[in-house]
């Protein structure tokens, strides 16, 4: 379907909306009045232009021009208004610019926090750091963002939504080697969720990722770490997890390079290791003695 026709209109509003913005502060627009009531008007022409824009797929100038309309909704001290046409800039950007995207949704976020609506201003928080992660791949700059998402959804005792979070972080805290971070986060959250009867089944999962990452820095505290696990949640200790990380750790003492692998082989061909165990279980591998940078096969 061709949609150069929206484009045009588009821009006829954009010019008209613009002409009626610079009446609106005129010397003869304040003598006679009016000049709230055209704002309002050329606020309305934006959003629709905006619109039409993203018919015609023009992320670029869709994003503008809701940046224009939530300008104008901010001097009408239209708060609600100017967070939602922010948003909706923002969601134009990331189809075009990702860093003009990120700058619309902080608008907005600020908005929001200003309000006190901690969950929505999460919520995009959350946004940003996936824009950060699949687009301008800023690892650094991604945590950052779930990190405060987490800390606000806290505060609204949304635990739920903030341990999503930082699991997000944990994961990448391991990537980079921060290893001890990652370890405080997913002993937290396995803490907070073994006595949930709904959720406790995923807190083997967590402690399984701690003891992993004890793992990497020193073998004696990824032992120690085991049996507190076992005593804090002892469904731990049936777990497969909890077996192949005992079977991990006397490879290791052994020095036992085939034997680590075989274990990690077992293990995978009932439940899948994804990318991230074997990432790490290939770090640790490596610290066998004399085991040059292999795989796990």
């Amino acid at each position: 379907m061709d949609n150069s026709g929206k484009e045009k209109e588009a821009m006829q509003l954009m010019a008209d909306a613009d002409k009626k913005v610079k009446s609106s502060g005129s010397f003869l627009g304040g003598m006679f009045g009016g000049g709230h009531h055209k704002v309002e008007e050329a606020c309305e022409m934006y959003s629709r232009a905006a619109n039409m824009f993203k018919m015609a797929k023009n992320w670029s100038g869709a994003g503008n021009a809701f940046c224009k309309a939530a300008r104008l909704h901010m001097q009408l001290q239209n708060k609600h208004d100017c967070a939602t046409s922010f948003i909706d800039a923002g969601n134009a950007y990331k189809k075009s610019d990702p860093n003009e995207a990120i700058k619309c949704l902080n608008a907005a976020i600020d908005i929001y926090t200003d309000m006190g609506r901690f969950t929505i201003a999460a919520k995009h928080h959350i946004s940003i750091a996936e824009v950060y992660e699949s687009e301008l791949v800023d690892i650094e700059k991604a945590i950052a963002h779930y990190e405060q998402a987490a800390e606000y959804y806290k505060g609204e005792e949304s635990n739920s939504s903030a341990n999503k979070c930082l699991l997000k972080v944990g994961a990448y805290c391991a990537q980079l080697e921060q290893y001890q971070k990652a370890i405080e986060i997913y002993e937290q959250v396995g803490a907070n969720t073994m006595d949930n009867p709904l959720l406790k089944y995923s807190a083997k999962e967590y402690f399984f990722k701690a003891a992993l990452c004890h793992f990497v820095v020193d073998e004696l505290n990824s032992k120690i770490a085991v049996e507190k696990y076992e005593e804090m949640f002892p469904a731990f200790s049936d777990s497969r997890e909890c077996k192949l990380l005992k079977k991990l750790l006397e490879a290791y003492e052994e020095q036992n390079s085939e034997g680590f692998t075989d274990a990690v082989k077992e293990f995978d061909s009932i439940s899948r290791l994804d990318q991230w165990h074997t990432t790490i279980l290939l770090r640790i591998k490596k610290n066998i003695q004399g085991e040059e940078e292999g795989d796990l096969k």
